[in-house]
């Protein structure tokens, strides 16, 4: 069989069973976040901090919530880095540095994962079973719990209240998220990933050497880190690991993974503005973007330009034989479409325009479909901005599921769009203009730039992704990259709240003849439009510095 057409047949395979899961596992979202009761454990969970579940919040202090708990959870984190060498399973490892222990407790928090370090090396079992994987648990469950309320922010009228962040959050983690993972675990299990509490096996390798391989609850790890679209590795080798990614079987079920949750959150939209087409139209957005990444990305890899991958047959470096180059260049599409980061294959090695797309993905706003919750309030921004557009276009008064969207609403919506792509130029700026950051930089030239570039757009995408020419485990990066993760997170979080607030506020206006029908195949290529012109504006200058100019010389 051909790669191209196992190509195909992967894809197909992955689209055919998200088509499958999307309405019942839709439907799961919904009945967790719109239930009235409570189950025993939530209520535990409730009473342990204090909250009265049956009480709502107004977008602001929903808002001071989800900064209060992240907060809490960068402190949590960073001082169990920096004590690591007193905890049990420490493996004797010494405590991460400062610069390394904010970069990486900010990285958990905030759903990015990005990770200067050598996880099997750094970190010992207790840290990641119960500081990082944990995070990637709840960074999760942020992230949808703040797709919900501004759902919610559409459904509700003349109110103020958005739901409570705290009941959101356990709710998502016991109901959804908990179960799913421990399943998955249970299957990579099966497929061969470890899972244990072992310091290491000595071994002697090929050439006679000996080799410590450090074992440690992977399995777990993986699951979450996947189902959350965290993208995390136990190891540095990420998910190119035989630990932790062993097989072609374990490969699919881990892609499937990290598109479970964004694919069926549309589902879960449309159930709660009362209209099931709203949320096929906002799949069909995702698809089509999605579709587009894999076959742009998968075309540029088979493509095999040049004397050796011409003799190859494909551009090979950099991919895990394992997997072969099309499920390489999937894997590399979804994950960077999603706020995943994990990889099986090496993108610094990726054809000069196969980089350029994985960038693009995480320029879109990594909105096809996204990360979990990310990906989804990231789009109905830019639905927001398409009925503003259209409504410019035809002189009318731009409506969207019956809210109307004025001044404030656009506010926040231009400044959500425009928060990510100053963080990311800026950076990028500040970086190439600094000699303490070049020099960290392994190559020169337009290739030295696209590795920059790249960096800073996963972090204030909260990506965590990389081209690995780069060293970033500088005091330079470390600093810098994580007040982008920081920022690239919790400002859009306020600005979505923001809107939220603002839209659960009104009263809703009745459709009329001249409503536009935000259900129907125009307003679904407008998305699609507004979504490329938006990206190819902002960042086809530096793109053309850099992948670009690499790739047509």
């Amino acid at each position: 069989m051909s790669p191209a057409v196992a190509g195909v047949l992967f894809v197909a395979s992955l689209v055919a069973a998200l088509a499958l899961v999307h309405r019942p596992f839709g439907d799961h979202l919904y009945r967790t976040v719109t239930s009235a009761r409570h189950a025993r454990v939530e209520r535990w969970l409730y009473r342990a901090v204090g909250v009265n579940p049956d009480g709502e919040q107004s977008w602001g202090v929903y808002a001071r919530s989800v900064l209060a708990f992240s907060a809490v959870s960068v402190l949590f984190l960073y001082a169990f880095q920096r004590v690591q060498q007193h905890l049990w399973l420490s493996l004797g490892f010494e405590p991460v540095a400062p610069d390394q222990a904010w970069n990486t407790a900010v990285s958990f928090v905030t759903n990015t994962n990005w990770q200067s370090y050598s996880g099997e090396s750094t970190m010992g079992h207790l840290v990641q079973m119960a500081g990082l994987a944990v995070q990637n648990f709840a960074s999760a469950a942020v992230g949808i719990a703040v797709a919900v309320a501004l759902v919610r922010g559409f459904a509700r009228s003349r109110t103020d209240q958005l739901g409570n962040f705290w009941v959101d959050l356990v709710r998502i983690c016991v109901r959804v998220l908990l179960p799913v993972a421990v399943l998955a675990a249970l299957l990579l299990i099966a497929g061969g990933v470890v899972q244990n509490l072992s310091a290491g096996t000595d071994v002697t390798t090929l050439t006679g050497a000996g080799q410590t391989i450090t074992g440690g609850p992977v399995a777990g790890q993986e699951a979450i880190k996947e189902l959350g679209t965290n993208g995390g590795g136990f190891s540095n080798a990420n998910s190119a690991h035989p630990f932790e990614n062993p097989t072609g079987w374990t490969n699919w079920i881990e892609v499937f993974l990290i598109l479970l949750i964004p694919f069926s959150l549309p589902r879960m939209f449309g159930r709660m503005v009362g209209d099931k087409r709203q949320g096929l139209a906002i799949t069909a957005v995702m698809a089509i973007l999605a579709i587009g990444s894999v076959a742009a990305i998968n075309a540029l890899q088979l493509a095999h330009g040049g004397t050796v991958p011409t003799a190859a047959g494909a551009a090979t470096e950099g991919t895990e034989t394992r997997f072969g180059v099309s499920q390489s260049a999937t894997f590399a599409a979804v994950t960077t479409l999603t706020s995943t980061g994990a990889v099986n294959s090496f993108h610094d090695s990726y054809t000069s325009l196969g980089g350029m797309v994985t960038m693009l993905d995480m320029m879109l706003g990594e909105v096809a479909p996204g990360g979990v919750g990310s990906g989804l309030y990231g789009m109905l921004i830019l639905a927001v901005v398409t009925v503003f557009v259209a409504g410019l276009m035809v002189g009318r008064t731009p409506e969207y599921l019956g809210k109307k969207i004025g001044a404030r609403e656009i506010k926040f919506a231009s400044l959500y769009l425009l928060v990510t792509p100053a963080l990311v130029l800026v950076g990028t700026a500040v970086a190439m203009g600094s000699a303490t950051a070049r020099a960290s930089m392994a190559n020169p030239g337009a290739h030295g730039l696209s590795e920059v570039l790249y960096a800073f757009t996963s972090a204030a995408n909260n990506n965590g992704s990389a081209f690995a020419g780069l060293g970033a485990n500088t005091t330079f990066f470390n600093t810098a990259l994580g007040l982008c993760m920081v920022l690239g997170r919790f400002l859009p979080i306020v600005l979505v709240l923001g809107l939220a607030g603002s839209l659960a506020r009104q009263t809703p206006v009745a459709a009329t003849s001249g409503t536009l029908r935000t259900y129907q195949p125009l307003f679904i290529g407008m998305v699609v439009a507004v979504t490329l012109i938006v990206v190819a504006l902002t960042y086809l200058p530096a793109l053309a510095l850099g992948p670009l100019a690499e790739g047509v010389r």
